[in-house]
């Protein structure tokens, strides 16, 4: 049985990784194990639990910015924020329901591990971009801390932007701080229905392209919205949200019913319809609940986001779906096979990055992200290296042998 430790301050958190490097022996890194499914299946010698490591430290609503330990549950997090009518601009995914966990189960470090933003990253920017700061453990023990409160006091690296998106690979964190915004007042999404990829790319483009400040831009084929009642229809739609001020968002919503006049006709969904209908597209919704169909997650350039989806929908048998104004991707695949080479070979021509979010043990013992050049392979070699010289933090986690 895997042997557990489970600090519960910061200081006994440097103190076990310590005594693993004095053992010669390896950590998986778990805060709330919701995101255990994501990246390579790796195995460990301990089990590195941090979830007592949860609280906020930190709350100035009036200054824009909150601090919270790793372990925090974001469920805690957004119904703090939202006592303030405030949020996390970039709108973090609930990976709960796709994984086949709790929806509202995820924690802060998770969430800022993953580096998962949602509909609202094409206006606001990723998770990266909102962190402030951030205090974590390298695999070296050592406590370091990189930020603070503002933006603008970054001297030399900007660590936190690091950490995101690492899987706890470079370091464990122990508190992460945040920018927060105001929530907007009112919020709309307007559909067009039964457009084909291509003019479902021209259509986002269109309307990302005017003075509408659009806050989310998705296109969903028929296959996908027959599988969800947020949106009662039987053909595909591409869907804009405008948010802001209820003055703004009806002058706004006038500018874009212009704009996609040469589209088709425009439906309105008002609130609460529309916030449903983004929590569906944030969270992969409509391939939750799929069994162990392997599911990817695709960034590629917007305008080929729409002509991907269809290629891999008629190549492959799969069902997809983009967000991002066509930047991001959902694929559902036809069983449990990821299909990788597949999967990749069909990016390649548009350029872009494949990450396996939802398979099995068997699939993810592959290259569950994408596989990286020479050049890149040697940088991230060295920033490893330099965080956890020993490979003791989720080694394996992202790529073999490392």
């Amino acid at each position: 049985m895997t042997e557990l430790l489970c600090p519960r301050d910061e200081a006994e958190l440097a103190e076990a990784v310590t005594s693993v490097l004095a053992d010669g022996v390896t950590l998986d890194v778990v805060g709330r194990g919701t995101r255990r499914g994501i990246g390579r299946s790796a195995q460990t010698d301990r089990t590195l639990d941090v979830s007592a490591l949860s609280g906020v430290t930190l709350y100035e609503p009036e200054e824009l910015v909150l601090s919270a330990r790793a372990a925090t549950p974001m469920a805690e997090i957004e119904a703090l924020l939202a006592q303030n009518n405030q949020m996390l601009a970039f709108e973090p995914m609930d990976t709960g329901p796709l994984l086949g966990e709790a929806a509202g189960g995820g924690s802060l470090g998770g969430m800022f591990a993953c580096n998962l933003s949602g509909p609202r990253r094409l206006s606001h920017g990723a998770a990266r971009d909102h962190a402030l700061g951030a205090r974590a453990v390298s695999g070296r023990g050592e406590v370091f801390k990189s930020g603070g409160r503002v933006m603008k006091n970054v001297t030399g690296y900007d660590l936190p932007r690091l950490l995101a998106g690492s899987h706890g690979t470079l370091a464990v964190l122990s508190e992460v701080t945040l920018k927060v915004l105001p929530r907007p007042a009112t919020q709309e999404t307007l559909l067009v229905f039964g457009l084909d990829a291509a003019s479902s790319a021209r259509a986002m483009s269109a309307a990302m392209g005017s003075s509408c400040e659009v806050s989310g831009a998705a296109t969903l084929p028929a296959s996908v919205v027959r599988r969800r009642e947020e949106v009662p229809a039987d053909v595909s739609v591409v869907a804009f949200r405008l948010e802001g001020f209820e003055p703004s968002v009806r002058a706004r919503r006038a500018m874009l019913i212009s704009v996609m006049t040469p589209f088709g006709a425009v439906e309105v969904l008002e609130e609460p319809a529309s916030r449903a209908f983004w929590t569906m597209v944030r969270d992969a919704l409509p391939f939750a609940g799929t069994g162990e169909r392997a599911v990817w997650r695709i960034s590629t350039a917007p305008m080929a986001g729409p002509p991907l989806a269809h290629a891999l929908t008629q190549a492959l048998g799969a069902e997809a779906y983009c967000d991002w104004a066509g930047g991001l991707l959902w694929v559902l695949m036809p069983g449990a096979a990821a299909q990788a080479d597949e999967v990749r070979a069909a990016l390649r021509p548009h350029g872009g990055h494949a990450t396996l979010i939802r398979a099995t043990a068997a699939e993810r013992a592959g290259a569950v992200f994408q596989p990286m050049d020479f050049a890149l392979d040697a940088l991230t070699r060295r920033v490893k290296a330099s965080f956890d010289p020993k490979g003791v933090l989720n080694p394996g986690r992202m790529y073999a042998g490392m």
